[in-house]
């Protein structure tokens, strides 16, 4: 399946379509996220639920509120989910954070996924890749390419804002949620890995969420936390009470210096010290 990208979304819309009823029975790797969820959902509607499986891996990588909206989903849309429980950090590529740390990450994680899906009956794996991800630096797309993990949003060309559009055709929820990504992009290459840390960052995220601060990432550069949040909300976040307020919290988590990046959030900002296009 090859669409042209200047074709319009309805006509990617269809590519997709057709590539699905090709298939017949697909397990979907699911996140919970904007492309995955559309993924996810059309294959519902064109299969149907019996003939869909979700995979969600769960794993100290990933985000605890994006397990939930993972699982919400599911129930929302009646497709079957199947957790998978993984420990990337058993692995001590993905462990030790160097810049390949997504390609042996992927790698674990879908040939489980992969495995699982098998075992209930379901020969094709696909993800949510879509054409925007081509020019990101994300090594994990070499690992889902040796596994042969289907990736057909990209194959019918379809891009961010293609699936952005048609999700909100459909009704779906997350249509206009923020990226996200996993917890250890957070952390600067070269620095291992720890449960601690990424349990930490995951908290202090979730606590900015619910001052409704979205989206956000919280950087770990040692003992800093470098918050980065929307360029429109940096002036909400420092507000004299915001900040103490938000300051004490970091600190009580185990931060000992807690600071905001001025440039707002950006996807990658991890990799900008290195040649190539973006993490999250």
């Amino acid at each position: 399946m090859e669409t042209p990208a200047n074709i319009d979304a309805s006509g990617k819309l269809a590519s997709l379509e057709e590539w699905l009823a090709d298939r017949g029975r697909v397990a979907v790797a699911f996140s919970g996220g904007v492309d995955s969820s559309f993924l996810l959902a059309k294959a519902v509607e064109v299969l149907g639920a019996a003939n869909v499986l979700a995979v969600t891996a769960r794993s100290v990588l990933a985000p605890a509120f994006e397990l939930q909206r993972a699982e919400w989903f599911c129930e929302d849309h009646g497709a079957r989910q199947l957790l998978v429980d993984v420990d990337p950090l058993a692995d001590d590529d993905v462990r030790g954070n160097g810049p390949d740390r997504c390609y042996h990450c992927k790698r674990d994680i879908f040939a489980l996924a992969m495995q699982a899906a098998k075992a209930e009956g379901f020969d094709v794996l696909a993800d949510g890749t879509n054409l925007d991800d081509t020019g990101d630096y994300r090594p994990g797309a070499k690992a889902l390419a040796e596994l042969e993990v289907q990736s057909p949003l990209r194959g019918a060309s379809m891009t961010k804002g293609d699936i952005r559009e048609l999700s909100r055709a459909m009704g779906l929820s997350v249509w206009d949620a923020p990226s996200c990504a996993c917890l250890a992009t957070r952390v600067a290459y070269g620095t291992p890995l720890r449960p601690d840390v990424l349990k930490r960052i995951d908290e202090a995220e979730d606590y900015l969420r619910k001052l409704d601060f979205d989206p956000v990432r919280v950087r770990v550069h040692g003992d800093v936390a470098r918050i980065e949040v929307g360029r429109t909300q940096i002036a909400r976040l420092a507000d004299p009470a915001t900040r103490l307020e938000v300051t004490a919290r970091m600190k009580q988590l185990g931060f000992v210096y807690v600071c905001v990046d001025l440039e707002g959030f950006r996807s990658g900002s991890m990799n900008e010290t290195m040649e190539g296009g973006s993490d999250a």
